[in-house]
């Protein structure tokens, strides 16, 4: 064995995760410099690269150059390729590839498998990643067939097959990003039923993670959801339908945004901009010109994010419905969380809440820094600051506007946003086993 691939094998699954991750930002930051990636032959800043390269591999969506008018077809594939593997996990990618040349999956594979699905244990990861790569393909192409006859109306046909195809792998990995140019996004359809719907459920169902869409795909043979997916599933939809009311009210006589359309206008702008802060990026409306009381409302819902095991970012789902419950808990003076008859562990409960504290000192860290370096509003800076950790993609305006620090700086927020606080955490100091004894405990006064 050599003594490289030994000191690599002897990495922990963070670890790896991390430096894989950091790898792929770094060939495709490469590939984009490359000139055939312009779509006027220049050669595209190493700094700009770098932040489009990994804004599509964290599946973010923030960009400084547009990618429908800058990029060429060839920077478009390789974006495209980037969210895809990205999104997926580049040890789902290498599990593929194992798996249609007849590898053995060792325990070592299990192990970084188990860490980037986040999983608690190794029992049927194997089988899991096959469901993943399944549904993601099953999912994408039904989308991509959709996105390609709505669109060949618009379009000739082979333009609008391509722009099926990366849109469908863009939105189901709730990257965001879009080739309509001009950092539209989709505003052009505001009103169009079947771009709606199909973006939204490619979102939604990005954004509910492999584990809760096994469940839902199974469920005819099983009659039974985990508690995992009861709670995602509960909190996704509560979250959507008031996030579309929240947006509906607060934006109804906004003549920036709602105020012009029709009443089925409204409504499904409303649905869309509460469902694409799930981490999803795409906008019917232009969001600079949303009220600041809908701005700070949509970070909110960036910084819940999706839920665990899916394309999205955020502290997730499970994290905040935790969160609510122990609070509820509390107040009504109960030791135990129960969430669906079930009774959580306290780990669970400390580590959401780490999880939490870790997010919120990140945002706060990055705004204040950002605050110094760039010249905008706290209120648009935190916005790029939450979108950048939730791997969501919006923005008000900003992105195109950061200096060189800036660019560094949110750079470093999206790659933290994807992997994971904890993951980054374990990586620089690996944990360390329980302790083996416990001390006395003490009293304190809270509140």
């Amino acid at each position: 064995m050599s003594p490289l691939l030994s000191k690599w094998i002897r990495f922990s699954p963070p670890q790896v995760l991390v430096l894989g991750f950091a790898f792929i930002i770094l060939a495709g930051s490469l590939l984009l410099m490359l000139p055939i990636s312009s779509s006027t032959g220049d050669s595209l800043p190493f700094i700009d690269a770098f932040f489009t390269a990994t804004s599509a591999t964290c599946v973010t969506g923030l960009v400084v150059v547009d990618t429908g008018t800058y990029f060429s077809t060839f920077g478009q594939v390789v974006i495209m390729l980037l969210i895809q593997v990205g999104g997926l996990g580049f040890m789902t990618m290498a599990t593929l590839f194992a798996l249609v040349f007849k590898r053995k999956i060792s325990l070592k594979d299990r192990l970084l498998l188990q860490e980037a699905m986040n999983q608690n244990t190794m029992e049927g990861i194997v089988r899991l990643i096959r469901k993943v790569l399944m549904y993601s393909l099953i999912i994408e192409s039904c989308a991509a067939l959709l996105f390609t006859i709505r669109w060949s109306f618009d379009m000739p046909f082979g333009r609008a097959l391509f722009f099926g195809i990366f849109h469908g792998v863009s939105m189901f990995n709730n990257a965001g990003f879009d080739l309509f140019g001009e950092y539209r996004s989709l505003t052009q359809y505001v009103n169009d039923p079947i771009v709606n719907l199909v973006t939204m459920f490619l979102i939604v169902s990005g954004g509910l993670g492999f584990i809760v869409l096994s469940d839902l795909i199974e469920f005819r043979q099983r009659r039974k959801l985990s508690l995992h997916s009861k709670v995602v599933l509960s909190m996704t939809a509560t979250l959507i339908l008031v996030g579309a009311l929240v947006i509906f009210v607060f934006e109804f006589t906004n003549s920036n945004t709602l105020q012009p359309l029709d009443w089925g206008g409204k409504i499904w702008s409303s649905f869309f901009q509460s469902v694409t802060p799930r981490t999803a990026g795409a906008n019917t409306v232009d969001i600079g010109g949303l009220r600041q009381a809908t701005q700070f409302f949509m970070i909110i819902l960036m910084f819940i994010g999706a839920s665990p095991s899916s394309t999205g970012g955020g502290i997730k789902t499970t994290t905040f419905t935790i969160l609510v419950g122990a609070v509820i808990s509390m107040i009504r003076g109960r030791s135990d969380l129960v969430l669906f008859r079930y009774r959580l562990a306290q780990e669970r409960i400390f580590k959401a809440v780490t999880i939490t504290m870790l997010a919120l000192f990140l945002v706060i860290a990055v705004a204040m820094v950002l605050s110094t370096t760039e010249d905008a509003s706290f209120l648009s800076i935190l916005f790029e600051t939450t979108s950048a950790f939730g791997t969501v993609g919006l923005s008000m305006g900003l992105t195109g506007k950061l200096t060189i620090a800036g660019k560094i700086i949110i750079s470093f927020t999206m790659f933290a946003g994807r992997l994971g606080l904890l993951t980054l955490a374990y990586a620089l100091g690996p944990k360390k086993g329980k302790e083996l004894y416990r001390h006395p405990e003490g009293k304190m006064i809270i509140g």
